[in-house]
């Protein structure tokens, strides 16, 4: 196995806080760094915390109410006149109700728009079905010319916001509404692109992305007590995904499961599966939404309930490494 770095992170789950929250606080801090940083909302301005650059920039803040394609549409014409645009919705709405629009206005005529999908997932909770956004990575990642992140906590997803800023392209941010556990601190790497080892075995690789990091390291570390070595990877760029790291680990490793809170159809998971299809075949299994629409409940209980908790990668890990 070859040599490789390690970034630490804290499982100890003592600090929560919705990746949003990154989000807005990175928002502002972006904007004061570049005075052509605009922000539009489709009137949801608080729950994807945009509150803080409209008080902090009200000239720069437009409100463009319940009309997702527009507001998608109306960015790319601030792109084109030289502005960085950041449009925020649920990610059910946009890109899901504006897709189109982040097809053609944004990723054909190649505008500087940044798409912020906030409470994507079945975390959303009691929202229920039609606001739990489990299809977004799928049909977003199709698209060319598209970045797509899904950062694994606050920090990572303040980090995100401010290199997706200074990138010159149309990216999606993926982002959860609940709490989860703070992982990263303000020294922990994060470049667009890049996935991070956190966690090195040689048994198998479990791969994950977004808030899901935390349960694949709880999951790891109970393996571990089996004599079982995982290797953990912090993927939260799917696109453009970091082969050279998902190759080397299923070099390593000889079995990989990938973890998200998304359809396993079309996600992160089928990503990985494509780039290893051709160059490093292994077993994999995937931990994800298993073809099924969402539903309301608690948080946790429907993370367990769609087989996405510690538990269920504990036993994924289990039932991969018997195929290698």
């Amino acid at each position: 196995m070859n040599m490789i770095d390690i970034i630490k992170i804290d499982i100890s789950g003592k600090t929560q806080l919705p990746t949003r929250n990154g989000f807005g606080d990175g928002l502002v801090i972006a904007g004061k760094a570049d005075p052509n940083i605009v922000a539009l909302c489709a009137d949801l301005t608080d729950s994807t915390r945009m509150t803080a650059f409209k008080k902090e920039f009200p000239d720069r803040f437009i409100q463009m109410g319940i009309y997702e394609q527009a507001l998608v549409a109306v960015s790319a014409g601030f792109a084109l006149a030289g502005k960085v645009a950041f449009a925020t919705s649920y990610a059910m709405f946009s890109p899901g109700r504006s897709w189109e629009q982040v097809r053609t206005s944004v990723a054909l005529s190649e505008t500087n728009v940044k798409i912020i999908g906030s409470h994507a997932g079945v975390s959303v909770g009691p929202d229920g079905a039609t606001h739990q956004a489990i299809e977004d990575m799928a049909i977003t990642r199709c698209i060319p010319k598209l970045v797509i992140i899904n950062p694994c906590d606050a920090i990572e997803a303040r980090k995100a916001t401010l290199a997706a800023a200074k990138y010159v392209g149309g990216v999606y941010l993926r982002l959860a509404r609940e709490k989860t556990p703070v992982m990263t601190n303000d020294e922990t790497p994060f470049e667009i692109g890049k996935a991070f080892v956190v966690r090195d075995g040689k048994d198998a690789a479990i791969i994950a992305c977004g808030p899901l990091l935390y349960q694949s390291m709880v999951a790891a570390e109970e393996l571990a007590k089996d004599g079982i070595e995982c290797r953990v990877i912090n993927n939260h760029t799917i696109k453009p995904m970091d082969e050279k790291t998902i190759i080397a680990a299923a070099k390593d490793c000889g079995a990989v499961v990938t973890v998200e809170e998304h359809q396993v159809n079309g996600g992160m998971g089928s990503a990985v599966a494509e780039v290893l299809v051709k160059n490093r075949p292994v077993p994999m299994e995937f931990i994800g939404v298993q073809d099924q629409f969402g539903q309301s409940g608690e948080p946790n209980e429907l993370i367990e309930f769609y087989g996405m908790g510690s538990k269920d990668i504990v036993k994924a890990v289990k039932a991969v490494i018997k195929r290698k």
